[in-house]
């Protein structure tokens, strides 16, 4: 196995490199950074912060859940008459078909309620997206004008009780009967009932319903309806509609989540949604996609936005959360370490920079490869980038990272909250509020190791195409490099395009910071990874099916750390590729150590790896700690600065914490004992007195 030995420069040269850095004090500008933060829909954000600063839409602490959800309801209203929902609505209807504007402009709207935020996406991105993609220009016309004004509310209907991330075996059945030119919906058993659906409880009246689609006795697999299910006037379920409350949840209360359930519900054959798969007359299924698998994962992947939308939201609201702990560890001050005069700031000790800014540094990471997804998704949906590999590759690049973010915004929030201490538990800090409204975001639009599993087997099938004719010592000279600018990529391709020199892993002059060096060990950890489960898998397909499932399932968690890591390194790379945007020599050096901090955190996280695989030296290994202690050091000077650039004010933030109320505490604190000290009347402590 190779070994990366990169010799480690002397204890005191690196000391000297630390103080002349130091000496130097880069200086961010805090005002471009910001503008690179906002990505490509700078002006929309701005205009989706604005709206998200106002107090009506905020949430307000305290209110039951029925009085959460009429306040949410009602400020679904105010994104309407603010113009806020249409950007991505067709042209024609009074929207703007901008994609990745929408998505950009919903995702902020997490820092004024995350149950607005998800209400919203429940009606125009998922209920209203449901018709805008999967239906036709005659579906458009007919509902999308009453689903964007608010008219309509309704239900996404996908999600089974007994069925979560398994869409493909929904109980639900949509069977054609041909005398009357009609669908006959049905729920066939308690499992089959539609489960966890925002507006199914209250507010909707019509709903996206996902059925198994049956004509003249062939399932044709899952396809999706338009069913009215309440009376408009009276709001009371229509016949053969049973609903139900799923009541007081966990968090996001502002939204009315309940059950469906179908006894023979009839809807005209018009109602089938039907851009991949239209039923005529006299029930004849025809379909642009031949093969039904590919033609389900296409109908499932004109929903991706739910993903994307989500991995942007957990990263604003990590973002918030580092916002006030950082800004409140740089004025709370505890324990006289080094004065016996003056307490020392929380954020100089270096445990607490240890708590936050890899967190900071994973969390710019993430927002540099958000803005990759979401152009990822702008090109497809606009259709400039819309062939069959692109929406792979949209898929992938999502599940790849919604589930990295989502987790992390957890981790982020609950971080943030012990490093404030007792006053990080009070609710009006925000903290423990957000984080119980973030909990649902890893399970829902895809259960986060599902998801995973999602992209391991996309690595799979690609590591299967790039190397089936090669044998294991070409595999060997293959595993061990990453091509810069994969966040666009998401295969293995990509792996092994970077290599042109199988001997750049004997190199042992680059030091661990050195990029190059950083892309070497988070590319091959994939790389092996992938080929070991590959290697572990290979033949299965031509096992009996069970047989065949229990090879796989006994390689399951290595797949899915495998996905991880590669979800990391999408990561790592788009923080890589935002430095060469940045033209101020200061803010490229400060950000270049936090992109430092994030890949050598990464190293550190999964040293075990890299010392038993080879990939690292002992020696080299018992630097890794050492570097990211120096690291945080120098980034120690600049943390407010990197929270500022992110760019939310305190009505965005509405944590105490964070209003410099405690430099106000601390300030008055140090004046009485200044004065107390001056006047001579201080008394003596106790050790003080000679005896």
């Amino acid at each position: 196995m190779t070994t990366h030995q990169t010799a480690a420069p002397s204890a005191s040269a690196e000391a000297e490199a630390d103080l002349a850095d130091l000496e130097q004090s880069p200086q961010i500008d805090v005002a471009a950074l910001g503008e690179l933060l906002l990505g490509t829909w700078a002006d929309v954000r701005r205009q989706a912060r604005e709206l998200a600063a106002r107090p009506e839409l905020h949430k307000l602490e305290g209110l039951t859940y029925t009085e959460h959800r009429e306040r949410v309801f009602g400020q679904l209203k105010i994104l309407v008459d603010e113009g806020a929902i249409q950007r991505a609505f067709p042209k024609e209807l009074g929207g703007e078909e901008n994609h990745g504007g929408n998505i950009a402009g919903f995702e902020e709207l997490v820092t004024a309620d995350p149950s607005l935020q998800i209400k919203s996406g429940v009606q125009w991105g998922l209920f209203g997206a449901a018709v805008l993609h999967l239906g036709t220009a005659e579906h458009h016309r007919r509902w999308l004008p009453d689903i964007m004004d608010l008219t309509v509310p309704g239900a996404f209907a996908m999600t089974e009780i007994g069925h979560g991330s398994d869409v493909a075996s929904i109980g639900t059945t949509a069977t054609y009967d041909d005398a009357t030119d009609e669908f006959v919906i049905n729920t066939p058993f308690r499992a089959a009932w539609k489960e966890y659906l925002g507006n199914a409880a209250k507010d909707g009246i019509a709903a996206t319903v996902f059925a198994q689609l049956i004509v003249k006795g062939v399932n044709h697999g899952v396809h999706a309806f338009y069913v009215p299910i309440r009376d408009p006037l009276t709001k009371e379920p229509l016949p053969g509609i049973k609903t139900e409350d799923d009541g007081v949840k966990g968090g996001l209360n502002g939204i009315d989540n309940g059950r469906l359930c179908f006894d023979n519900v009839r809807v005209p054959r018009f109602n089938l949604l039907d851009r991949y798969g239209a039923v005529d007359e006299d029930g004849t299924y025809t379909s642009p996609i031949a093969s039904p698998g590919r033609r389900f994962f296409t109908m499932l992947g004109t929903l991706v936005q739910g993903r994307v939308s989500l991995d942007g939201a957990a990263v604003a609201a990590s973002k918030v959360g580092l916002t006030a702990a950082i800004r409140y560890a740089a004025e709370r001050r505890q324990f006289n370490a080094s004065s016996d005069t003056a307490e020392e700031m929380l954020l100089d000790y270096q445990r607490h920079q240890r708590r936050l800014f890899p967190l900071l540094a994973a969390t710019y990471a993430m927002s540099f490869a958000h803005e990759e997804l979401l152009t990822k998704f702008d090109g497809v949906f606009s259709g400039t980038q819309d062939t069959d590999e692109d929406r792979q590759d949209l898929e992938t690049f999502a599940a790849a990272l919604k589930p990295l973010s989502t987790w992390h915004a957890l981790e982020t929030l609950q971080e943030c909250r012990e490093a404030c201490g007792g006053a990080g538990f009070m609710i009006e800090n925000r903290f423990a509020s957000l984080r119980a409204d973030l909990d649902i975001y890893v399970t829902f639009e895809g259960d986060n190791n599902v998801l995973l599993q999602l992209v391991a087997k996309r690595l799979l099938n690609d590591y299967a195409k790039e190397f089936r004719t090669m044998n294991v010592g070409a595999l060997a000279k293959f595993a061990l490099g990453q091509a810069r600018g994969v966040a666009l990529k998401t295969g293995l391709g990509a792996v092994a395009q970077f290599i042109a020199d199988s001997g750049r892993a004997q190199r042992s002059a680059l030091a661990l910071r050195d990029p190059d060096t950083q892309r070497l060990l988070l590319a091959e950890r994939v790389q092996a990874m992938v080929a070991q489960a590959a290697q572990a898998l290979q033949g299965a397909t031509k096992l009996p099916q069970a047989e065949a499932a229990a090879r796989f399932n006994a390689h399951q968690n290595e797949l899915i750390e495998a996905a991880r890591a590669h979800g990391e390194l999408l990561q790592w790379e788009a923080f890589t590729e935002a430095l060469e945007k940045i033209e101020d020599p200061g803010t490229r050096q400060v950000l270049t150590w936090l992109r430092d901090l994030f890949g050598l955190t990464l190293i550190e996280k999964h040293l075990e790896w890299h010392l038993m695989n080879g990939r690292l030296s002992m020696q080299r290994g018992r630097t890794v700690g050492e570097y990211i202690n120096r690291l945080l050091a120098r980034l120690r000077p600049h943390a407010l600065d990197l929270v500022d650039a992110f760019g939310y004010t305190q009505e965005h933030l509405r944590a105490t914490v964070a209003s410099g109320v405690e430099a106000r505490r601390q300030e008055e604190a140090a004046a009485y004992y200044a004065a107390l000290r001056a006047s001579g009347q201080a008394p003596l402590k106790e050790k003080n007195v000679k005896k």
